[in-house]
């Protein structure tokens, strides 16, 4: 028998979803099994899948050694990374980064390490606020992720708090999201918003747009206004009131002014020519609406965060 005390950034959870990281040599079918047949309980009784940990829970576990499989330890590839982290705004339970255009979020599928989430641990390891050999079920995460080639405010969180509040309040709409993008041709209309439908193709990771419901479908909302004319393209500042799946990039092309560099959803062959190797568009800034609701990052509402516009890749006329 082995017991597991739950610490700080154990608790908050789902009695399963903890054990999916805390005993990671346990198959998921044999874990549930194991919990209806009492061989896993919590303080020494029976506990439901769902029951939410509080710190100072023991969790007795009933199983053969063979299925204890330590948590990630840190293996010294993350103390050997070099961080390379760009932070707009850090404090004790959080971090804004951004995010360069070609930078991974997270591993693909060939495990690759220099990514943003790796160089976050890499960072905070050396800094001392780490400790992977102390973990059970918890690493520094990146509560939001933005494509390869698309470059932003990434949010990360440095303990299970507030990866869970920042992660409601991402859920719940609470943090207004703005994008600077440089279109084709000049909107009709220099402000608007569009209401429209995307629906997801997995199979070639695209998606499609149109203006009225159809199956399999989500509706969209898409704010923007003209901020500079450049000829024959438009700098636009584009607010997100739903977050799909390149939003931004297939509604701007559906109304007829694609993103400079997209090569998916617009034609860039001539454009990387000239020097435009990703999509023109950055998540730049980030406003935390009030909600007046007491929990750890309560000090963020109201409050701003952007980058600088001079900063951006595209915001300056291309040489």
């Amino acid at each position: 028998m082995r017991e597991i005390t739950v610490k700080k950034n154990d608790a908050g959870q789902r009695l399963d979803k903890f054990l999916t990281k805390a005993v990671k040599g346990l198959p998921t079918s044999m874990m549930y099994k194991l919990i209806r047949t009492k061989k896993i309980k919590v303080n020494r009784k029976r506990a439901e899948q769902k029951y939410i940990l509080c710190e100072g829970d023991t969790v007795q576990l009933f199983i053969r050694e063979e299925f204890f499989d330590s948590p990630e330890k840190d293996n010294g590839a993350l103390s050997r990374i070099i961080p390379k982290l760009n932070i707009l705004y850090e404090d004790e339970n959080i971090m804004l980064l951004n995010k360069r255009p070609g930078v991974l979020v997270h591993e693909d599928t060939e495990g690759a390490e220099n990514t943003l989430a790796m160089h976050l641990k890499a960072y905070l390891l050396q800094k001392g606020e780490y400790h992977p050999n102390e973990e059970q079920s918890f690493a520094p995460a990146l509560c939001n992720r933005i494509d390869r080639n698309t470059g932003g405010i990434v949010i990360a969180a440095k303990n299970a708090e507030a990866l869970r509040v920042m992660n409601e309040k991402i859920r719940e709409g609470q943090i207004s999201k703005f994008y600077l993008c440089l279109v084709h041709g000049i909107p009709k209309k220099k402000q608007d918003k569009l209401y429209a439908f995307l629906r997801k193709n997995a199979k070639d990771n695209t998606v499609e747009v149109r203006n009225a419901p159809f199956a399999g479908a989500k509706e969209i909302i898409t704010g923007y206004r003209v901020i500079e004319e450049r000829g024959d393209c438009s700098l636009l500042e584009v607010e997100l009131f739903t977050g799909r799946t390149h939003q931004i990039r297939a509604q701007m092309a559906a109304i007829g002014h694609p993103l400079v560099g997209d090569g998916k959803y617009g034609v860039n062959r001539e454009e990387k020519k000239s020097g435009y190797k990703y999509q023109a568009l950055y998540s730049y800034k980030l406003h935390f609406k009030p909600t007046g609701a007491e929990n750890l990052l309560s000090y963020l509402e109201g409050k701003t965060f952007s980058l600088d516009r001079e900063d951006i890749w595209f915001v300056k006329e291309k040489q």
